[in-house]
């Protein structure tokens, strides 16, 4: 099922209330913002979970019409199915407080080329310079025609 714009938990609440079983697997992100860095909870799948639905007694076309909800997603006029094996293989990455763990992405090396993904410097391309721990990434970028250090989280960057 697709949810609205940053409305998963709204949505995966208001099913619940309906007596629908829902799952919204979610992990966390590290997250930089203004010069503080946080860890959040965020959806796994952005704008999906996924609700358990009796077609021979539930009314799953009232899920269209829930709070939060944007549309079922379906295959032709029935609802689409995901198998037990999937949501399984999901719930058992989960950790004792219910978050997938995804595994750490690659190092990089000095000399690696990597590009920016998000932040103040995205798409730029850069010189990996050193790698301090797995959370930050000194690179070199060019900058008015000359090379500048900048501090960058690893989960950023992404190889070139």
């Amino acid at each position: 099922m697709q949810t609205q714009v940053n409305a998963e938990i709204k949505a995966a609440i208001n099913l619940g209330q309906q007596g629908y079983s829902v799952y919204l697997p979610r992990y966390l992100k590290r997250r930089s913002h203004a010069r503080k860095v946080e860890t959040v909870a965020r959806p796994l799948f952005p704008r999906y979970l996924f609700v358990a639905i009796d077609l021979a007694a539930q009314r799953w076309r009232a899920i269209q019409s829930t709070l939060g909800v944007s549309h079922l997603v379906c295959v032709g006029d029935r609802p689409a199915l995901v198998e037990d094996r999937v949501i399984d293989a999901l719930k058992v990455r989960e950790d004792r407080s219910g978050f997938i763990e995804l595994a750490r992405r690659p190092a990089f090396s000095p000399g690696d080329q990597v590009r920016i993904v998000d932040g103040a410097f995205v798409d730029s391309l850069a010189l990996v310079e050193d790698v301090s721990d797995h959370d930050r990434v000194a690179v070199l970028l060019n900058l008015l025609g000359r090379k500048v250090r900048v501090f960058v989280g690893a989960d950023l960057l992404a190889a070139s």
